[in-house]
């Protein structure tokens, strides 16, 4: 049976259209993503890892993280990976008026450049997409979400739901996060080496 929040299903996608759920599917071609850092353990040991794979990732970043942890953003960057908007407090939108949501991006935006945008907890409304679009070039969601946060999943839940689920241009979705390392530590290197195996590419959202 197919896990929906494993990997959401059609009806959902459709109803966000001007969002990026997935790409090109008739290419081999992956686009790892991470949410929720900058933070030094966990981020450093990312890339130090997409280093050793010489694969280049696009990172979400949270915005005080950003704020406090500027060196690490600027490493992202150098490092050739992309960054994107995940609002300065991870503030979902279900939770919040919809003042309080968009400041909460823009109050972001001078600590995290560019033009990706992925709401935090993947929480929209169909209106808000208008104003999100003039704001940001692309809105990401995912293809596959590894459900690394999830503290009831063991390690390799994690890993079988990156294998299970992946397929030709999906993105798929990790978090460079204290509540998620453990899992994501294993699981993360393991998937890498499977899919690369499998003749996989991966390409960072900004290069497509």
């Amino acid at each position: 049976m197919k896990n929906w929040k494993v990997q959401p299903p059609a009806a959902l996608r459709l109803l966000f259209p001007n969002t990026r759920w997935r790409f090109n599917k008739s290419k081999k071609t992956l686009y790892l993503t991470f949410d929720d850092g900058p933070v030094e353990k966990e981020t450093t040991w990312v890339m130090n890892l997409l280093d050793e794979y010489q694969i280049k990732a696009s990172f979400f970043c949270v915005g005080e993280n950003a704020h406090n942890n500027a060196h690490l953003l600027q490493e992202l960057i150098n490092r050739g990976h992309s960054v994107g908007n995940h609002a300065y407090n991870h503030l979902p939108a279900w939770k919040c008026s919809r003042q309080e949501y968009f400041d909460n991006i823009i109050k972001a935006r001078p600590y995290i450049p560019g033009a990706l945008f992925r709401p935090p907890h993947g929480q929209l409304y169909p209106w808000y997409m208008k104003e999100l679009n003039s704001l940001f070039k692309k809105v990401v969601m995912w293809d596959v979400l590894s459900m690394d946060y999830d503290n009831r999943l063991s390690q390799q839940d994690v890993l079988q739901n990156v294998m299970r689920y992946t397929r030709n241009g999906s993105i798929l979705l990790f978090h460079d996060s204290k509540k998620a390392w453990k899992r994501m530590h294993y699981a993360l290197p393991s998937a890498l080496d499977q899919l690369l195996k499998q003749g996989y590419q991966f390409k960072n959202i900004e290069m497509d």
